[in-house]
């Protein structure tokens, strides 16, 4: 039996969380937010289905009469990082070649995004105990950058496209003792802009620079090896564009603990206390398909195991000038 769990805010302004199984969500009394789970099960040596349940749960509620959050925060934000890795998913190498071999439509050789997509698929799932090629990797933002579902993605005033990414995220939290803790896994809209990215592949940190959406599930346990889901873009409440995306070690040249070891042999990535969302990739994008999003889009991913989709609408940032100040 699946489960997950459910950040939430109730009408009078109060939050919790649930064990969703079976579609009913019962608040787990006492605890306010998955962290304070996870200390808890940390400190009982439990896991944190275990932890939830011994904690006596309350009776089912109506996931409509509550504001779903996102299913991970941190009180400082400053101590949640958002990071992920690129070219990590069988045919997730095409589109990116496309955008790279525009901007070099005579040069008959490999790009380096095919390159390093052929060294993940050649590399990218070691044995036990080898260490597996290196992926791409970039950073996304702090925790001030998520969005659970509903909310809008609001992308700058400088961008030149706002696009969907549908993805599975990585939970995980480092221990006292600097031991990095996946506290399971959610559905994810890995917002970016495209065009710019198009434009110089060196120019990938600054279309990752935007928020992210989490959807509202953390899902317990492993994540299934084959990953099925949609990929929409709405438009005026009819559908615009959709596809089926892949995800799950079955569709990736990566094997996750080669993605998560790559990560975390920093030493900066294991502060205890820390929270990390790390993005495991997509090959899906309805940009590769010359789909341009207008603000008021919604962009709508749904995937099992998770029973709840993704929703998020398209919003513009106003125009900004932010000068430098000099003491």
């Amino acid at each position: 039996m699946g489960r997950s769990l459910l950040q939430f805010e109730s009408a009078d302004g109060q939050r919790g969380i649930a064990l969703l199984a079976n579609g009913v969500a019962r608040p787990v009394p006492g605890v306010r937010t998955v962290l304070e789970l996870a200390r808890k099960a940390l400190a009982a040596g439990d896991d944190l289905a275990v932890t939830a349940e011994r904690a006596g749960l309350s009776e089912v509620i109506d996931l409509a009469s509550v504001r779903l959050l996102p299913p991970v925060d941190h009180a400082d934000p400053a101590h949640l990082l958002l990071s992920g890795t690129g070219l990590t998913h069988l045919g997730s190498a095409e589109g990116r070649d496309k955008m790279h071999r525009a901007a070099a439509a005579a040069d008959p050789a490999p790009t380096d995004s095919m390159r390093m997509f052929r060294m993940g698929v050649e590399g990218g799932k070691p044995a036990p105990g080898e260490t597996g090629v290196q992926p791409e990797w970039f950073y996304k933002g702090d925790g001030s950058a998520i969005k659970g579902t509903g909310e809008p993605l609001v992308s700058p005033a400088f961008a030149l496209d706002g696009g969907e990414e549908p993805e599975i995220a990585g939970i995980y939290l480092i221990d006292a003792d600097g031991t990095p803790v996946r506290l399971g896994f959610a559905l994810a809209n890995e917002f970016s802009d495209h065009v710019t990215e198009r434009g110089n592949y060196l120019w990938l940190a600054h279309s990752k620079l935007r928020p992210a959406a989490l959807g509202p599930e953390l899902w317990l346990g492993a994540l299934p090896p084959d990953v099925r889901g949609t990929s929409r873009v709405l438009r005026d409440g009819a559908v615009l564009w959709e596809k089926p995306f892949l995800s799950g070690e079955a569709n990736m040249s990566h094997s996750l603990d080669n993605l998560e070891r790559h990560h975390f042999k920093y030493a900066l990535f294991r502060r205890p206390g820390d929270v990390h969302v790390h993005f495991f990739g997509t090959a899906t994008l309805s940009f590769s398909d010359g789909i341009a999003a207008r603000p008021g889009d919604v962009f709508e991913i749904a995937a099992a195991p998770f029973s709840l989709p993704l929703r998020n609408p398209l919003a513009v940032a106003p125009a900004a000038d932010i000068p430098v100040r000099v003491l």
